[in-house]
């Protein structure tokens, strides 16, 4: 995105917060095609027949987006990234949901390999990789965050970094250590209830 079109989604997010209801149209037109892309990486590592489709996912989102009040917006970056979390909650509340209808609830959580934090299926082990990814925000919420901002919200090093307010090399060190977290969260046997 060039920067005079970045300087302008800043401007119409700040004419939105203001209360202006053509700024908020003129940026969903402005931004659909990024708001697409996100909503396609995380379609593209949902099950094929999903329910939920890529532009189904954007309207949800955005629809939940303008919902929100008080979000001081601070640019492309930051509106992608809360983006990003909006269609993230959307389609685990989706994957528990189906869950819940085809188990009959309490369904067995599903290892996972590195594959899932880069790129590969996770359709599946969506409810699992929320649960770690929740429990990572409790004992480092910037980890959390960079994992998010990255894997989700398909944001750069760079973008993640003026998104948080941190260095590109804090974030490269915490989605690195953030990755080996998950993974072992993940593959760990999960605990017998008591009854």
């Amino acid at each position: 995105m060039s920067g005079l079109v970045s300087q302008q989604v800043t401007a119409l997010l700040s004419a939105w917060r203001d209360g202006n209801p053509a700024a908020q149209d003129r940026l969903f037109q402005l931004i659909y095609k990024d708001l697409h892309r996100v909503a396609a990486r995380y379609m593209g590592q949902e099950a094929p027949g999903h329910t939920l489709q890529t532009t189904a996912l954007v309207h949800e989102a955005y629809i939940r987006l303008i919902d929100i009040e008080r979000v001081h917006w601070q640019d492309r970056a930051h509106f992608l990234a809360v983006a990003a979390r909006v269609m993230r909650r959307i389609l685990v509340d989706s994957a528990r949901a189906r869950r819940y209808q085809k188990r009959g609830g309490g369904a067995p959580m599903i290892s996972l390999d590195e594959s899932i934090l880069v790129a590969g299926d996770h359709g599946s082990d969506l409810v699992a990789l929320d649960d770690a990814l929740s429990a990572l925000a409790v004992m480092d919420e910037r980890k959390s965050r960079v994992v998010e901002l990255r894997f989700f919200g398909g944001l750069s090093i760079e973008e993640t970094a003026e998104v948080l307010e941190i260095s590109s090399d804090t974030v490269l060190r915490d989605w690195k250590m953030a990755k080996v977290w998950l993974l072992r969260e993940i593959k760990r046997e999960p605990q017998p209830k008591n009854p």
